[in-house]
């Protein structure tokens, strides 16, 4: 899954979590979910309705691959486990066929023989994230920020894993969508996640704030209007 393309849905994922729907990653996987990610189970929210414009969910052969290619490429990762490449070609297509475990896999064959690649570890935390396991994708998320602390798309991605999770810590994913924030101010996905946080957390007046930064930066946001309407809902209880 695409998580770039998923965060231009995220609003509907956002506002389904907003009224007890699990809401739904990759920001991209150049750079992660900014906003981020959202778990497969969480697309099918809401009647089983994506969000306008949102792509598929994985499930049926990659675009443009055949089933023989498919299984060329995985039978040469395991001819070839010394083969980097073949070990990353292997995983995305799993990924694409929404096979997280399996991909999770051959990203770690990766990640073994190149510790330090950077968008192996930020792939492993959105392939885990795409599982739903949530934790295991902050580790991944930790271990990529520690190398580039700057990359708000990856900060964005680490803190939804603290809101997607069973208990959800609002606090925790408040802390890094502010750390984020700190990066770059006018962040879209930051502001959209961080009202929803602090909408989730029962605290209106940190909403109003955030979802009023996120109007200036982007007066013509389409959650705009819902991300105010569930503020008034707490508001009035």
């Amino acid at each position: 899954m695409n998580k770039e393309n998923v965060l231009f849905g995220i609003v509907g994922l956002l506002l389904g979590l907003i009224v007890g729907f699990m809401f739904a990653n990759s920001v991209n996987k150049t750079s992660s979910l900014a906003v981020g990610n959202v778990p497969p189970s969480a697309m099918n929210a809401q009647n089983g309705q994506m969000p306008e414009g949102h792509p598929q969910v994985p499930g049926g052969m990659p675009q443009g691959a055949s089933m023989q290619e498919v299984q060329a490429a995985v039978e040469k990762a395991k001819a070839e486990p010394d083969n980097f490449d073949a070990q990353i070609k292997a995983a995305d297509l799993y990924n694409q066929v929404g096979k997280y475990d399996d991909s999770i896999t051959y990203l770690k064959n990766a990640n073994k023989l190149k510790p330090d690649d950077y968008e192996t570890i930020v792939n492993l935390g959105n392939v885990s994230f795409d599982g739903e396991k949530f934790e295991e994708a902050e580790k991944w998320y930790t271990q990529a920020l520690a190398k580039k602390p700057d990359n708000v798309d990856v900060r964005t991605d680490l803190g939804l894993t603290y809101i997607f999770r069973q208990s959800p810590n609002y606090d925790r994913a408040i802390e890094e969508f502010e750390r984020s924030l700190k990066t770059d101010a006018s962040h879209i996905q930051t502001l959209q996640n961080l009202t929803v946080a602090y909408t989730k957390k029962g605290d209106a007046a940190k909403a109003k704030e955030t979802v009023a930064k996120l109007e200036a930066v982007e007066p013509t946001n389409s959650a705009i209007t819902k991300l105010k309407d569930e503020i008034k809902k707490i508001e009035s209880k």
